[in-house]
């Protein structure tokens, strides 16, 4: 009996830990596959070179219309504004050959753009009255699956259980409409099929579909990659964390090769391996996620993104701190060790120079040490004011959005089009932007009250740095201050203050130019102002 019980325990061990090791391999390549993105883009940038030379080379109106259509599917997943921009001249060609099946396909396809942005109140407008009756049957469908998606959609934004599963009924009833215009052993069939029973809760039945369509059909990269998700979020649903990893693993690979930015696949996958603990792939993924939502435009997937990175980057804080104290853990360790050696050479040789040495290399010991404190004391203090930033200020922002979600639903119940176009356009950007701006200066200058004084003693008096009577940082401080709290890649503060990477770069050789520190030293030298 106790050898069974053994044997079962081993053959566990062993499962789980073949488990373990097959995720960690599918992330190293879905990590390696990421590090080629950008040969992937430039293929597909290639590609649409391509294209938009077929385009403008076609002559007669029905070429034409042929060669944007193509151009449009090629960029409807990976950038919203040449996407939306091909959709439009569709619907300029199509009005031009006055063809009615044009002008619906025309309609159905910026209808897709619109949604793949999350802009639903416009794809309810632009799709109130269309027609179906009459339209051939791949316009049929097309439109039929248009319709399921964008009701599927709007029930994962709204999100709540009142009208939600409204939304799911009805994509449901257009996911059946649009089955009867496929084959069964078409992908169209068994991915819409597949995605409606997962909605519905029968996972039994979308796992076959899903499944049929990975084994049985010559799939595309985008197609495994929407497939490989489907099946993620199934596991996710179950509870089955290890294999939803591996399938949101192999949809994120797909997407990378196929250059899609309009995904979820790396945003779920994020969120599932900072539940499971892998902080550090967490996140470099929330950060492609957030990458590609803002190179395609997607609005939706940036407020649930923003909702995240908060927490992932908290918890890389805290990693970065536990090992900081790990790190305190082995120099006092070795200082123990050597302290041992210094006795046991005083006891052998007796001599007094050794003695002396020994007690100089504990004093820069302890001077070490008391400089790991310090250093430790002041990552504390910067991670506990900008976490507590960081969720004020996103409490404010989705307080905001709350007020212009309720504000729009009443107006959009009251059918006032105008006054919900009004709120919209109230929206003004660039006053939150330097509203942004302001919080961090205060929070920054709460760290480091001193930073503008210590650092204008850097430079002559002629060059030093005079603020306005309103300002508590400008440009030029607030890339150095984000240098001093450890962002020092140009790419990161160009995206943080809204400036092109070449900007960033000019900022900073002017400024290290005009000091009268080494250039080689001048960031050093920030790094040493000390917070309070």
């Amino acid at each position: 009996m106790k050898k069974t019980f053994l044997c079962l325990v081993c053959s566990f061990v062993t499962a789980l830990a073949c488990a373990q090791s097959g995720t960690d391999s599918l992330l190293r390549q879905l990590n390696s596959t990421l590090d080629q993105s950008s040969a992937f883009d430039q293929l597909k940038n290639k590609e649409l070179s391509a294209l938009k030379s077929a385009f403008v080379s076609a002559k007669l109106p029905e070429a034409k219309f042929n060669a944007c259509l193509r151009l449009f599917d090629a960029y409807k997943s990976f950038s919203f504004d040449s996407a939306f921009a091909s959709a439009l001249e569709l619907q300029k060609i199509a009005d031009q050959l006055q063809d009615t099946n044009r002008i619906q396909l025309a309609k159905i396809k910026m209808g897709f753009i619109l949604i793949s942005s999350g802009m639903f109140h416009e794809t309810g407008v632009l799709m109130g009255g269309f027609k179906a009756e009459g339209l051939p049957d791949s316009l049929k469908a097309e439109y039929y699956v248009l319709m399921r998606r964008y009701y599927y959609d709007l029930a994962d934004y709204v999100n709540d259980a009142y009208y939600s599963p409204g939304y799911v009924a009805l994509a449901g009833r257009y996911t059946d409409s649009a089955i009867t215009f496929f084959r069964a052993d078409e992908y169209p069939y068994m991915s819409n099929l597949g995605y409606k029973y997962f909605k519905e809760g029968n996972m039994d039945s979308s796992l076959y579909h899903l499944n049929r369509a990975l084994n049985t059909l010559d799939l595309s990269f985008h197609e495994e990659a929407m497939t490989y998700a489907n099946l993620g979020n199934i596991y996710i649903n179950k509870g089955e964390y290890e294999r939803a990893i591996h399938f949101l693993a192999r949809s994120a690979i797909a997407d990378t090769k196929a250059s899609v930015k309009e995904t979820t696949a790396t945003f779920n996958l994020a969120s599932i391996l900072f539940r499971t603990g892998d902080v550090r792939n967490a996140s470099r993924y929330i950060e492609k996620s957030i990458s590609d939502a803002t190179f395609y435009g997607a609005r939706q997937r940036k407020v649930q993104v923003s909702e995240i990175l908060p927490i992932i980057e908290g918890e890389k804080i805290n990693t970065v701190e536990g090992q900081k104290r790990r790190l305190s853990i082995y120099a006092a360790m070795a200082t123990l060790l050597l302290l041992a050696l210094i006795i046991l050479t005083y006891v052998i040789f007796k001599q007094v120079k050794k003695l002396k040495a020994a007690q100089k290399a504990l004093s820069a010991a302890h001077l070490k040490q008391q400089e790991i404190n310090e250093q430790l004391l002041e990552a504390n203090k910067i991670k506990e004011e900008y976490i507590g930033y960081c969720f004020r200020i996103n409490s404010e922002y989705i307080g905001k959005i709350e007020k212009l979600k309720k504000g729009l639903d009443q107006k959009m119940l009251d059918n006032k089009l105008t006054e919900a176009k009004f709120l919209i356009n109230n929206i003004n950007i660039k006053q939150e932007r330097e509203e942004l701006f302001r919080n961090f200066d205060r929070i920054f200058l709460k760290i480091f009250p001193h930073f503008v004084q210590e650092f204008n003693s850097f430079f002559k008096e002629e060059d030093r740095i005079y603020l306005k009577d309103n300002e508590l940082l400008n440009t030029d401080l607030r890339i150095f201050a984000l240098i001093r709290i450890g962002i020092s890649e140009n790419e990161k503060i160009a995206q943080i203050l809204e400036y092109s990477v070449n900007t960033i770069y000019a900022y900073k050789t002017k400024i290290r130019n005009k000091s009268i520190i080494p250039n080689d030293e001048f960031e050093e030298k920030v790094m040493e102002i000390k917070a309070l």
